[in-house]
């Protein structure tokens, strides 16, 4: 198992200490508690992701789609020194030559690794990550305990935090596939809870034609956090429409199994028939051929049927919601659902860590938030008026703008102070290792 050490330990009590630290405002100073919490609250939490993975877990990369563990962990201090510490003229980096290795995807920075050869990467050691993230976190200790960062500073630090959140969901999906390529199925936490629920038939819950807004205004000019993706806020026209009160359960998609939905090519979109075709879907990436288990960051376990269904491309989605008469929501008609909701669900902090049968309540609208990421119809592209943050960083999102598909709501591996109603994550359509799932909607005359 991952050696933690002095410094990380230190972290995580910290972690503890701190983990509801959020931090919405944009005028902040270094003498802000909140946000210093919130900074050593998520890079505990990162290192206690990763405490049940050994040096060889940690350098396990499944596909080119994902990263190690060891790099995660290796690129999210990266951030923090090469955009908050390196800003600062005369800085000294802990190691110049590791910025190749660590460097993601921003050309204007420099050059980067491949990545689908993150895996080749056995050196540095883990022990020495672990060391870069303790010098990196000592370094930003004494800058935040001096009040010693400006405003634009901080609001990257800010920024630096969500983006670590986003990879810890992805240090998890990422091992989870790589356990699962593994013949003897290994858990990545055999400790997790294994909950049956109950079953709810679906709602439809209607909704008139309105204008409505949607999304944040820009950050770091409004006070609240969003992603430069989120904004500008803008109105759109939504017309009639109705959605499922709670996300498509496996049980309702094993009946579209059954029912020969991977063999009947007039439900699904001609490059999703071709791509199921050729790589032999025949069910969800982490069902067994078994018809009652599935693959769970705890190893193999039965199956619950009134559990959300997760890991499904969006062509899985599509299939789906044709074969039940219905269709994808757009990314509009799913916020205008959640802008009023409370933001709560079983998410990280829920430490279940799989998608869970929703409890029996009276609430109208289930499940918006955790559990699966839910595939809207709507392409990932710019909001009219679309501005890219400042320099580098520019490049976090606005790239990206081509061939993906929005999802919305967060999952079980979200980390809590992460998600909101405006949240747009991305994939492109043939991605299934990620917790995604769906939620009908359909069309009112």
């Amino acid at each position: 198992m991952l050696t933690l050490g002095s410094h990380a330990g230190v972290i995580l009590e910290m972690m503890r200490a701190t983990s509801s630290a959020t931090v919405e405002g944009s005028d902040l100073k270094a003498s802000d508690q909140p946000l210093a919490g919130r900074y050593r609250a998520v890079r505990g939490q990162s290192v206690a992701l990763a405490q049940p993975l050994s040096a060889e877990d940690a350098l396990l990369q499944s596909m080119s789609d994902a990263s190690p563990a060891k790099w995660h962990l290796a690129h999210t201090t990266w951030f923090f020194e090469r955009f908050v510490l390196a800003a600062r003229p005369g800085y000294v980096p802990v190691n110049a030559a590791w910025d190749l290795l660590f460097n993601s995807y921003y050309n204007s920075v420099g050059p980067f690794h491949a990545r689908p050869d993150r895996g080749l990467l056995s050196r540095p050691s883990l022990a020495e990550v672990m060391a870069y993230r303790a010098q990196v976190d000592e370094r930003m200790g004494r800058r935040l305990d001096a009040d010693d960062l400006d405003d634009a500073a901080m609001q990257v630090l800010l920024l630096g935090t969500h983006h670590e959140q986003q990879h810890q969901e992805l240090l998890l999906t990422d091992i989870k596939h790589a356990f699962w390529c593994n013949p003897l199925g290994p858990a990545y936490r055999s400790d997790l809870a294994h909950c049956v629920g109950e079953g709810s038939k679906v709602r439809w819950l209607a909704q008139p034609e309105a204008i409505v807004e949607i999304g944040l205004p820009a950050w770091p000019q409004s006070p609240r956090f969003a992603y430069d993706n989120e904004s500008p806020r803008h109105r759109v026209l939504v017309p009639a429409h109705a959605l499922a009160h709670r996300p498509v359960s496996n049980g309702d998609y094993a009946a579209f199994v059954d029912d020969g939905g991977y063999r009947d090519a007039s439900l699904w979109l001609s490059d999703g028939w071709s791509l199921s075709q050729s790589q032999n879907w025949q069910r969800p990436l982490y069902w067994h051929d078994d018809g009652t288990r599935e693959f769970t960051l705890a190893g193999w376990r039965e199956r619950d049927p009134h559990a959300p269904v997760c890991h499904l491309s969006y062509y899985e989605a599509d299939a789906f919601a044709r074969w039940a008469g219905a269709r994808l929501p757009t990314e509009f008609e799913w916020e205008c659902a959640a802008a009023s909701a409370p933001i709560g669900g079983n998410l990280l902090s829920g430490d279940a860590l799989h998608p869970q049968a929703a409890a029996r309540s009276g609430v109208d609208m289930g499940q918006l938030f955790g559990d699966v990421w839910e595939w809207t119809t709507s392409s990932y592209t710019a909001y009219p008026g679309f501005q890219p943050l400042p320099g580098s960083l520019g490049e976090y999102n606005g790239k990206f703008m081509s061939g993906q598909n929005i999802l919305r709501g967060g999952s079980c591996v979200t980390p809590p102070g992460h998600v909101r109603a405006s949240y747009r994550n991305f994939f492109p359509p043939p991605a299934r290792w990620q917790f995604s799932g769906l939620r009908l909607a359909k069309d009112i005359p």
